[in-house]
């Protein structure tokens, strides 16, 4: 079994959201690329909510969704699986990103996204029992996966969901 070591996170000091995903799949650890898979509708729902080409560059997006206030990350720094399935992630092997230091370099987070069921699931059982109280003011959120495995909603029905995030950028 191959172990993965996911990205930096894609953020801006300004960021006030977080959208955080489990492990990038093969085709993102191929590309070097969060959501490099051309079924994935990641890319696809922030160019509909940011106004945003999904077809510019890669670091285009990135850039696009820095100035837009969001910052995208994953919730494991490292992990055991075959495949690109999280379900294939082998639990003992999982190491989690450092949201202690992240959350203290990137203070304007208010709003964490979850990108589906296993990044929310990781996130609570290794992550929040570590973070300091100082960062209970984070108010969380889970969003369908826009996976090609989550294939029971549409690319619509998605966005429909995922437009939440547009709300709380115009709260702030």
């Amino acid at each position: 079994m191959t172990t993965l070591i996911g990205f930096p996170p894609i953020a801006d000091k300004s960021a006030t959201v977080l959208i955080l995903g489990s492990m990038p799949g093969e085709a993102s650890l191929n590309e070097n690329q969060y959501y490099a898979h051309p079924q994935n509708k990641f890319w696809y729902i922030m160019g509909e909510m940011l106004c945003m080409d999904p077809s510019i560059t890669y670091e285009g997006k990135q850039e696009t969704v820095a100035k837009a206030g969001v910052a995208i990350w994953d919730v494991l720094k490292s992990c055991k699986r075959e495949g690109s399935l999280d379900s294939s992630i082998k639990d003992s092997s999982v190491i989690t990103n450092d949201f202690e230091l992240f959350y203290s370099n990137n203070n304007n987070i208010k709003h964490v996204f979850f990108n589906g069921a296993k990044a929310e699931k990781e996130y609570n059982k290794h992550v929040i029992p570590k973070i300091s109280l100082k960062h209970s003011h984070i108010e969380y959120y889970r969003l369908p996966s826009t996976s090609p495995a989550m294939a029971m909603l549409s690319k619509e029905q998605k966005l429909d969901e995922w437009m939440i995030i547009n709300k709380v950028l115009n709260e702030i």
